[in-house]
């Protein structure tokens, strides 16, 4: 098929990746615009932009498609299809409607559960054991188009956002191609009205520890928001970074060492912290911070 694609992030990247090696015609690729980053503040392309770029395809960067001039552009690709990954831009109606065949996103969450712009680490967050990929045709709500194909992924113990991002973003990969070559066949199905909630963006302030909340509680919060925004507790008037915990038996007032292996007291149940980062150091094994750098039993973490 002759296809425009639309994505920004990393999870974007191998779902391009796969639409070149089917042999779809990518005739422009649309992306976030380059945005300052890093300790120089220096414009970086987004990992799409900077990977199609690569591969010598247009690459277009508008701040939104709500001008008639950007819209007309788009109009004179002469699309079959659009694909559309982790975008970040709402497509107008009549975006939506230039492609012959309309517009597929590739969304990393079982809809209706998880409409919205971070999917993957809401579904940690709210302690779900499932999650999945579903594959939809665009309408002009807010992931709220027909579904034509889903695929279901666990969420162990064990899972973390940055592994279920790799995941889904490979499973997505795989799906897309599928139901191009599938489309006349799929089956068009609408989403149940019940189920349906949405993935806030995340926000740094959502990092910060609360020792009062559960053990189980706190592991979805590190396991969601790792690596970013990062989690994060006060340890003597120093920022610690969580990276790793695990559940761990034990019992006192929420967010005090439990031992001198910095096992922390919540809310209800404990927490093992196992992988930790101090301000302006790297991140390390809890066992390598401990021998040089005690935290004893009694300690009481912010």
């Amino acid at each position: 098929m002759k296809i425009a694609f639309m994505g920004t992030p990393d999870f974007s990247v191998p779902i391009l990746a796969a639409l070149l090696a089917a042999g779809h015609e990518v005739v422009a690729v649309y992306s976030q615009p380059p945005r300052p980053a890093g300790r120089g503040h220096k414009e970086q392309l987004t990992p799409v932009h900077a990977f199609a770029a690569s591969k010598g395809i247009e690459v277009r960067t508008p701040k939104s498609l709500k001008s008639p001039e950007d819209q007309q552009a788009f109009r004179d690709l002469n699309l079959d299809m659009a694909v559309v990954a982790a975008y970040g831009l709402i497509l107008p109606k009549a975006i939506l409607e230039a492609p012959r065949l309309g517009c597929l996103n590739v969304h990393a969450s079982l809809l209706p559960r998880w409409r919205g712009a971070a999917p993957i680490q809401r579904a940690i967050l709210a302690g779900d054991t499932e999650t999945g990929v579903t594959i939809m045709l665009m309408d002009v709500g807010l992931d709220t188009g027909d579904m034509l194909l889903t695929e279901q992924v666990a969420i162990t113990p064990a899972t973390n956002a940055s592994m279920l991002h790799d995941q889904l973003s490979e499973i997505g990969a795989r799906m897309i191609v599928d139901a191009l070559a599938r489309y006349p066949e799929l089956d068009h199905v609408k989403q149940p009205e019940d189920g349906v909630t949405y993935a806030a963006k995340l926000s740094k302030d959502e990092g910060r520890l609360d020792w009062t909340r559960s053990a189980s509680e706190l592991d979805y919060q590190i396991r969601g928001l790792t690596p970013w925004p990062g989690v994060w507790c006060d340890l003597n008037g120093e920022r610690l970074k969580v990276l790793e915990a695990v559940l761990a038996p034990g019992a006192g007032e929420p967010g005090l060492a439990l031992d001198d292996a910095l096992t922390v007291a919540c809310g209800q149940g404990a927490l093992k912290l196992t992988r930790v980062q101090r301000a302006g150091k790297g991140p390390m094994a809890t066992e390598d911070l401990l021998r040089g750098f005690a935290i004893p039993k009694g300690t009481r973490l912010g």
